[in-house]
C-alpha cells in the first residue's frame, strides 16, 4: 500500500509560492522587454521588427507559466509532451535571426520558470552584450556599400566592355560573377562596392544614359 501511495505521489504537484511566481513573471517581462528593445534596434530582419518584438515578450511569459506549472508534476509534463505533438506552427520563420531571438525568448521563460534567476539574468546580459557589440562591429565593417548589380539588355546584347569600364569609374571593386545570353539578350551579374552613396547615385545616372539596358542593385549578405 505504501508503495502504491508513493507511486501516486510522483504524479502530484507541489504548491507554488505566489510571491515567487509574481517575482519570476515580472523578471520575465523585464528581461524579455530588454530583448525586444535590442531586437528592434539592432535586428537586421526585413520584417516588422516592432511587431515581432512584442511577440518575444508574450513567448517568454507563456513559456515561464508553462514551466512553472509542469516542473513539479510528472503527469503534467507528460501531458505537455502530448499537447506539443499535436500543435503545429504553420508560420514559417523567414530569417535565421528571428529563430535565434525566439530561442533566447524561450530560454528566458524556461529559466525563470525553473526559478533560476541569477543564471538567466547573467546569461541574458552576456547575450545582449554580444548582440550589441557584434552589431556595432558589423556596421563599422559595412561602412562601404556592398551590392549585387544585375544588368540586362532590352533590345540588344549588353556591351560588357563598356559596362565594366563605366563601373570601374565609380566602384572601388568590381567582381563579375555571371554572364547569361539568350535570344540575343544578355544579362550580367556582378558584385560591386562603393565608397560612398554619392558614387552609387552617379553610377545609376550614368547607366541610365547608356540606353537599352535594365539594371537593379540588391544588398549583398
Amino acid at each position: 500500500m505504501n508503495e502504491l501511495n508513493d507511486l501516486f505521489s510522483q504524479f502530484g504537484t507541489e504548491d507554488v509560492s505566489i510571491i515567487d511566481f509574481v517575482i519570476n513573471i515580472l523578471l520575465t517581462v523585464f528581461t524579455a522587454y530588454l530583448l525586444s528593445l535590442v531586437y528592434s534596434k539592432f535586428g537586421g530582419s526585413l520584417s516588422n521588427r516592432n511587431k515581432l518584438a512584442q511577440t518575444l515578450i508574450l513567448l517568454s511569459m507563456t513559456t515561464m507559466i508553462i514551466i512553472t506549472i509542469v516542473k513539479s508534476s510528472l503527469a503534467l509534463s507528460l501531458g505537455l509532451v502530448g499537447a506539443l505533438s499535436i500543435v503545429r506552427f504553420r508560420t514559417a520563420v523567414k530569417e535565421p535571426e528571428e529563430l535565434a531571438y525566439f530561442f533566447i525568448a524561450i530560454s528566458i521563460g524556461l529559466g525563470f520558470g525553473a526559478d533560476q534567476k541569477v543564471i538567466v539574468l547573467v546569461g541574458v546580459a552576456f547575450v545582449l552584450l554580444f548582440i550589441i557589440l557584434t552589431s556595432r562591429m558589423n556596421r563599422n565593417n559595412n561602412a562601404q556599400q556592398n551590392l549585387v548589380l544585375t544588368i540586362s539588355g532590352t533590345d540588344k546584347p549588353v556591351d560588357e566592355t563598356l559596362v565594366i569600364e563605366t563601373l570601374k569609374a565609380y566602384c572601388s571593386k568590381v567582381d563579375l560573377k555571371r554572364i547569361d545570353e539568350s535570344n540575343n539578350v544578355s544579362e550580367l551579374s556582378l558584385n560591386v562596392q562603393f565608397n560612398s552613396l554619392e558614387d552609387l547615385i552617379k553610377l545609376k545616372e550614368t547607366l541610365s544614359k547608356l540606353g537599352h539596358i535594365d539594371f537593379s542593385f540588391i544588398e549583398r549578405h
